[in-house]
């Protein structure tokens, strides 16, 4: 049985405080589950998460 691409995990890291940025992007960054700094979450590597990621990825860190 081959492995699904929908199976993939990636791991979300909070960086950068979203404090002075806009209030889309403290939601996204919620939304993505990341209350504290330094926080990791993981995710399915989806192509919705891709791009809640690309809209705060200068607060965020990715590790596949």
């Amino acid at each position: 049985m081959a492995k699904n691409d929908a199976t993939k995990t990636i791991q979300v890291k909070l960086v950068k405080s979203p404090i002075g940025y806009e209030q889309s992007q403290k939601d996204t960054v919620r939304a993505l589950g990341l209350r504290k700094m330094h926080q990791t979450v993981d995710h399915t590597d989806s192509a919705v998460i891709r791009g809640m990621i690309n809209k705060v990825r200068h607060l965020v860190a990715v590790t596949e």
